[in-house]
């Protein structure tokens, strides 16, 4: 089985076969586990939601840094206090986007509001989802220092910075998440850190619905996808698929440590 490690199932775009893929097409496709991820407040209640609905998926909750209005003492509150459902297993997605934001004082903020939600995330004793656009100097940094405060490690989410950054994090015990991109032809450098770090440092994603792999590209995302991005690994690696898939499973299984085995 697959563990799907971030997934954003209750995106509308989903709307017209969510419950056929979450209560059986998936499984029927070599999914186990899937971790939906909140981005906005409201898709931290949705992923809530679904977690408790359906038994393989479970949710992570935080807030994405393009979220900013989202981003309240209120509203990390109610995530403080639903930390500790059991189906919750991570605080995320949280991180830096320095796409859009160009000014220092933008910047400035998003750095504070992701200090905060880490700062959660060892109060509560969960694990991170990192997101990281634009900004690899400022969250290794933050992720550095975040690490000698705390034991628990996390994901950096849909890498896309160089191998020797990834290496940065692996030897910290962190992990680093490839999904569909790993297949595009013009992704040089997550073909390079997947060749470069250990297997035992990587966990399979997909992002869905968005970033589906070759030959799906364009179309929208779904877990049953990610056997290309196992596919894609076992070949770069000189591995073969089904040991991907178990190592990337037991991985997940190690850093969200809530999960149950399916």
């Amino acid at each position: 089985m697959i563990f799907e490690t971030h997934a954003h199932y209750d995106d509308e775009k989903f709307d017209e076969d969510r419950v056929e893929l979450l209560s059986h097409l998936l499984r029927e496709n070599n999914i186990g586990n899937i971790v939906n991820v909140g981005a906005s407040f409201r898709g931290c209640k949705d992923s809530l939601e679904l977690a408790e609905t359906y038994d393989n998926v479970y949710a992570a909750i935080g807030i994405h840094p393009e979220e900013m209005d989202d981003l309240t003492s209120e509203n990390l509150d109610w995530i403080k206090a639903n930390a500790s459902h059991p189906k919750v297993v991570a605080i995320g997605e949280i991180g830096l986007d320095y796409y859009w934001i160009k000014d220092e004082e933008g910047r400035a903020k998003q750095r504070e509001w992701f200090k905060k939600q880490l700062e959660l995330a060892k109060e509560v004793d969960l694990p991170v989802i990192i997101h990281s656009r634009d900004a690899a100097e400022d969250t290794l940094n933050t992720i550095v220092d975040y690490n000698k405060q705390s034991e628990r490690k996390g994901i950096i989410h849909c890498y896309s910075y160089s191998k020797e950054i990834a290496l940065e994090y692996t030897k910290m015990g962190w992990f680093i998440g490839v999904g569909g991109v790993v297949t595009f032809k013009n992704s040089k450098k997550l073909v390079e850190t997947v060749q470069a770090i250990p297997i035992e440092s990587i966990v399979l994603e997909t992002d869905c619905p968005y970033m589906a792999p070759v030959p799906h590209r364009g179309q929208r995302n779904s877990s049953i996808f990610l056997s290309y991005v196992a596919e894609k690994i076992a070949e770069l690696k000189g591995m073969d698929v089904s040991e991907v898939e178990r190592i990337t499973y037991e991985n997940a299984l190690r850093i969200y440590s809530k999960a149950k085995r399916n």
